[in-house]
Formats: structure tokens, sequence, C-alpha cells
């Protein structure tokens, strides 16, 4: 893996769309079942070829087009679960190792195989993880810790197969992650993303938009109850 920064170790696709209660989907099933599959698949703009999206509406598209998940945040979670967590269980499209997924820059490129991708977005979680997780609490667990994952767009079509370097070809400089995005610890930083990224997503500005106001909103009520301390104190004195 000379002058790699990380490597494919599977490439999956869905292997056979799951069932959904209709209070968890409307649409009443999911392609979150991914299974490796073998030689060498076509990334296009919005996706790899022999993979589908059944929820269009809140998933898919060219700003979600592949999703990658890091096989070292894989294992952890493995290890407190307590079963193997094989390829594809997380529904991502590749599953790779040696880059810290998560914590890669918005707007960043990977070189893998034929095709070019660029970091577009962390994974949220949603119900029908959750569901088919089967693990309790998960979607709050899965947040806390804060491994999403990344989105990927597909900027130049090509071949990607298991056993692919993956070389990072830019860093933008804003130095925004995927990380910083999903947990908005840091609402203001944010800014620099819709400066330095104007082709984000509408989701993604969505994201920032959320975040600020709930940075807002608590900054309003710490200064409510700063202004409202002197006023108790000075009844507790009279």
């Amino acid at each position: 893996m000379s002058g790699a920064d990380g490597r494919v170790l599977a490439v999956c696709v869905v292997h056979t769309d799951v069932e959904l209660p209709h209070k968890i989907s409307r649409v009443g099933r999911t392609a979150i079942d991914k299974r490796p599959v073998t030689g060498r698949i076509r990334a296009e703009a919005l996706g790899l070829d022999g993979d589908h999206v059944c929820d269009t509406k809140n998933h898919g598209g060219a700003d979600q087009a592949v999703y990658a998940y890091a096989e070292e945040d894989a294992e952890t979670w493995s290890r407190e679960l307590g079963r193997p967590l094989p390829s594809g269980w997380f529904g991502e499209n590749l599953r790779v190792t040696g880059l810290r997924v998560s914590d890669s820059v918005i707007g960043e490129r990977w070189l893998i195989g034929e095709a070019v991708f660029e970091v577009s977005a962390p994974r949220v979680p949603c119900s029908t993880f959750q569901h088919w997780s089967g693990e309790q609490h998960w979607v709050k667990r899965f947040t806390l810790r804060a491994n999403t994952g990344a989105y990927l767009r597909v900027l130049t079509p090509g071949t990607v197969g298991a056993g692919d370097e993956i070389r990072v070809d830019h860093v933008p400089a804003h130095g925004v992650t995927v990380r910083d995005l999903f947990t908005g610890a840091d609402p203001d930083r944010l800014t620099l993303l819709l400066a330095a990224e104007p082709t984000v997503s509408d989701d993604v500005r969505m994201q920032v938009d959320r975040h600020a106001r709930r940075a807002g909103a608590k900054t309003r009520a710490q200064h409510s109850n700063s202004t409202a301390e002197p006023a108790r104190s000075a009844e507790g004195t009279a």
C-alpha cells in the first residue's frame, strides 16, 4: 500500500430489500441490506451499479451516491455489541481501512480505482437503521459516538473493487470535518464550510442552519438565566 492513504476492503451493493413496518417507513422497504460483491463495480453519479435506494425522498441522489464506513470503527462496535458486523452491515457501499472516515474534511477528494469521489456529508441515523440493527437505543448510541462514516459524490465515474488503494488527492483548507458537521459542536465554524464550499447540498445547509438555531436558543437561554439570577438573589435577601 505504498503511497496510499487507505484501502477498500469490500465493495457492497443491495443483497435484498428488507420489509419495514409502516410506522417506520411509508415506503415499506429498505435497501440497507448490503453485501460484498466480487469483481469490479462501476461507480456512476447516482451510485454503484447493482445498488439502489428505496426511499428516494430521504436517501440517495448525487450528494449521497456512495456511503463509506471504516473497518476500524466497525471493529469497535463489534467488540461493544459482542457480534460480528461484516462489510455492508452499516448499509455502506465501501468498507475501508486506514482512513479516519468520520474525520475526513467535507470536500476532500479520494482517488479509488478508476473513480474520483468527494466527501459530501455525514450519515444521519434514522429509524430504519434502528430497526435493522436490532439494538436498543441504537440511534442514540450511534449519534453519541459520532463515527458516522461519510457520504461521497462521484466526481469521475469509473470502476472500483476490493483491494483498491485510496489516495487523498485534495483536502480543503476550511478543515470542517464530517464529524464537525454532524455534531455541530462549533456552529460558528460551520459558516466557513458554506463560504468555502458553495456546492454543498441543501441537506448540509439545513444541518448548518439547524446547528446555528440550536446554538442561538442555548445562548438566549443562558442569557435569560444570568439576567434572572440577580433578581432571585435580591428577593432572597429582602
